[in-house]
């Protein structure tokens, strides 16, 4: 081996080869930089070991470095003093970002102090994988800032991601018993009723825990199948997973054309560059389905290279 290859065939690759290639090449690298080479590494000897190649993978060991998904400080002082309203949406679309029971205290705190409604948008937050590491409410960040009436704190929440039924249209509100007080007068005069038998359903799923249960383990699967065929890390919560594809509209168009497989460009989703280079993918098929297709993705970007 020398500095920047490894000299050794991936059938006698071993995992200290594989562990002094990291050290030279990115040990001086930023966390973020060491966790996309150690995922493309894991990626590649993830689909010898799915073709046979391998009988086992060097990278087994081999962790990536904890890169934290902290809300970007994104709101001066002065705005906060003028802002009426924040929205955030954790667990994130797009992005499965997570925020952390702390985090969301702070911002609890910080709509306290300066005065302004704050509601977290927790539409995705059934969607999880680890009942030790579940979202955070805002609700129960507000209890842990010492807000146990939840003052300028409002959490929604939707049936459509719970339960895959977005049809269906029906959600929840709660949170601050002044502002819900005047919301019900506000809903009352301009809101539009759902249909009775839509109701009627919207009830049954609500009132159900176990398809719920049957949903996560079905995504659950599919992350698996990415991790194994892809060798992408899956998030805590929601159902995407994102890739690095360089020129992400050019990939979309032709992976569409030559495999017909369709994923979404992460620069439709982003301002100002953000999500240029990258394609989302919702992975909410069965599972049978979706290995079949993440076989057909892995090949068409393998034949890109």
């Amino acid at each position: 081996m020398i500095e920047n290859t490894i000299n050794e065939s991936p059938k006698q690759c071993s995992s200290s080869t594989v562990k002094t290639y990291l050290y030279r090449n990115f040990s001086n690298k930023k966390s973020r930089s060491q966790a996309r080479s150690i995922s493309a590494l894991k990626s590649f000897f993830n689909y010898l070991l799915f073709e046979g190649e391998i009988n086992s993978s060097p990278l087994n060991d081999i962790e990536s470095p904890k890169i934290e998904n902290k809300l970007p400080e994104v709101l001066t002082e002065d705005e906060m003093k003028r802002c009426d309203l924040v929205i955030l949406n954790y667990p994130n679309n797009p992005t499965s970002a997570d925020i952390s029971m702390d985090d969301l205290a702070s911002w609890v705190k910080k709509a306290l102090e300066f005065g302004f409604i704050l509601v977290n948008d927790e539409c995705y937050s059934e969607i999880y994988f680890d009942e030790n590491d579940k979202p955070v409410s805002i609700l129960e960040a507000s209890i842990k800032a010492g807000n146990d009436s939840f003052k300028n704190v409002i959490a929604m929440n939707s049936i459509s991601k719970r339960s895959s039924a977005p049809g269906l249209r029906s959600g929840i509100i709660a949170g601050d018993a002044k502002i819900l007080k005047e919301y019900m007068k506000y809903r009352t005069y301009v809101g539009c009723a759902a249909p009775v038998p839509l109701q009627e359903a919207a009830t049954v799923a609500w009132n159900d825990q176990a398809h719920v249960d049957q949903f996560r383990a079905i995504y659950k699967q599919n992350f698996d199948l990415a991790k194994e065929i892809l060798g992408v890390e899956p998030p805590k919560s929601t159902f995407y997973i994102w890739l690095e594809v360089g020129d992400e509209i050019e990939f979309t168009r032709e992976l569409y054309r030559q495999k017909n497989i369709k994923v979404l460009p992460g620069s439709f989703l982003g301002r100002n560059g953000i999500g240029k280079g990258y394609v989302r993918i919702a992975l909410v098929e069965n599972a049978t389905k979706t290995k079949e297709v993440l076989i057909r993705l892995k090949e068409f970007m393998n034949e890109q290279r």
